[in-house]
């Protein structure tokens, strides 16, 4: 096994952690935002953080203790806005996303997944017999979908959530990219389907939620349920020219387990890595952001 580092880069860096939440930095604004992993104490003072910080996430209640989805509001500082823009560098391509300040405490990025952002450009620039077709479940607004469909893909992109898929149109927008397809869908459903029409991809992206819910009200739990979704979309997934990618991020899932789950329905495969997906603060602390599995096989 190896932990997986995604390193700061110029429009976002985490700059403390501990005491359940962290200090980051997203282009010119830092937030405060809880992190229920962050169970150290912090390097800098409360104060410090207070003075740097443009806007901090408060909770008020679970919206479902079933989900154990917390809301709250953002308290924000001298001209904090709603929403704003920030670039990740990627050689060749440059990838640009719309923020925002949701009741959830995200903010339409999830950084620790640049390290996957790279793998998947990377991946389907390198299949080159016929055109790559990538699947990105649980998409949330589509920076892993931008990436494949900037490096040549053709792009399915699956989301539960009407507002996230008019945010990932937004984004692909920002990009100059058209021609992603928007499947407003359960997840679930969706991968039986595609069973049935006999479909295929070259690569499928997979971070799912701990809890989460379909357009219908579908409810998913991961540790129900991804055992069975995994199974099914090993029947989607090309048998040779293929790449995979992983995301775990559910307490009590570890990378041994991560691995266990899937060697039993995948088997073995060539070029798997398998580790923690983790950030540094600048003081050293590895902020953890679950397991990660991913492999090529092209």
């Amino acid at each position: 096994m190896k932990d997986i580092e995604t390193h700061a880069w110029p429009d976002y860096e985490l700059i403390d952690s501990g005491n359940f939440q962290k200090l980051e930095r997203f282009g010119p604004f830092i937030l405060i935002r809880p992190e229920p992993k962050a169970m150290w104490d912090k390097a800098l003072s409360d104060a410090e953080w207070q003075k740097a910080a443009h806007a901090v996430f408060k909770r008020t209640r679970n919206i479902d203790p079933g989900e154990k989805e917390e809301t709250g509001e953002w308290i924000k500082g001298k001209g904090m806005p709603d929403q704003w823009k920030i670039s990740y560098p990627m050689g060749n391509f440059t990838l640009r996303m719309r923020l925002g300040l949701t009741p959830f405490r995200h903010v339409g990025l999830f950084p620790e997944q640049a390290s996957n952002w790279e793998y998947i450009y990377e991946s389907v620039r390198m299949i080159r017999k016929e055109k790559p077709r990538v699947l990105n479940l649980f998409a949330y607004t589509g920076a892993a979908s931008i990436v494949a469909c900037a490096a040549g893909a053709e792009v399915v992109h699956v989301e539960a959530l009407k507002q996230l898929i008019t945010w990932t149109r937004e984004n692909m927008g920002l990009n100059g990219l058209t021609g992603i397809r928007w499947m407003l869908d359960d997840v679930v459903k969706f991968v039986k389907r595609e069973i049935r029409r006999g479909n295929q991809y070259h690569g499928i992206i997979m971070d799912p939620p701990a809890y989460g819910r379909g357009p219908e009200g579908e409810k998913w739990i991961l540790e129900e349920q991804i055992a069975a979704l995994l199974k099914d979309v090993k029947q989607i997934l090309h048998p040779h020219t293929r790449f995979f990618v992983l995301n775990l991020y559910a307490k009590g899932i570890s990378p041994m387990i991560t691995e266990n789950l899937f060697d039993t329905i995948f088997g073995q495969v060539e070029n798997k890595t398998i580790g923690e997906l983790f950030i540094s603060d600048r003081q050293g602390h590895k902020m953890p952001f679950g397991s990660l599995l991913r492999f090529r096989e092209i």
